[in-house]
């Protein structure tokens, strides 16, 4: 058992935003440990359903995706594309799968999630179309106010996933922090604030008392 300030205080915030997320109508729930988050998730979704995702370190550190391999799952797996159109091809085709699992770049106390995205893909599915969206998040995530995930969003989410471009050219690639820019490869195309959820209970959110993600 992890007694360390930051697990004892995670297990007492944890639940908190859960509830507020649930206030919402988001269906969330908390868990201390990644384990359980992943049995979770993964008993969300049903054996019959096509699952998809956007692109987040979370879902990767977790593993899901190779989990749903090996549940024989039916996945659109963009990242197995053999070329770019194709790849752009399965993106469109998620927007319409049962489940489609990704994260947030930020979450505020009182329940809101923010996601800056480059295509829209990801914003896309999580607003509408997919039967139901997972979103998984660690505690990192958190903060105070709306305010605060915005800027978390723009000014630590965006610039640290941008060192994982290295084909990408803009100022935060180059400077390690927010440019406010209009360049072309800008990961903050769309900035995306969900604020309720409908109808309710579309939108799980399962959140890990860990540091999971940017």
């Amino acid at each position: 058992m992890n007694t360390s300030p930051q697990s004892i205080r995670n297990d007492k915030l944890g639940p908190q935003v859960a509830q507020a997320l649930r206030d919402r109508n988001f269906d969330a729930r908390y868990y201390s440990h990644r384990e359980e988050a992943i049995s979770a998730i993964l008993s969300l979704i049903p054996k019959t359903d096509t699952v998809s995702w956007g692109g987040s370190m979370t879902i990767e550190a977790l593993g899901i995706q190779d989990r749903l391999a090996s549940l024989g799952l039916r996945v659109i797996d963009r990242d197995a594309a053999p070329t770019r159109e194709e790849r752009l091809e399965r993106m469109r085709q998620a927007l319409l799968c049962d489940t489609f699992l990704t994260s947030a770049n930020a979450i505020s106390e009182d329940g809101c999630l923010v996601n800056v995205d480059g295509f829209g893909n990801r914003v896309g599915a999580m607003l509408f179309g997919p039967k139901q969206v997972i979103v998984a998040a660690g505690l990192n995530k958190v903060v105070k106010t709306l305010e605060d995930a915005v800027t978390r969003a723009r000014t630590i989410a965006a610039p640290l996933n941008m060192q994982r471009f290295s084909a990408l050219k803009t100022p935060c690639a180059e400077t390690g922090k927010c440019g406010n820019c209009k360049s072309p490869d800008s990961i903050c195309s769309y900035i995306v604030t969900l604020r309720l959820c409908k109808p309710a209970g579309r939108i799980k959110v399962v959140l890990i008392g860990e540091s999971l993600g940017l």
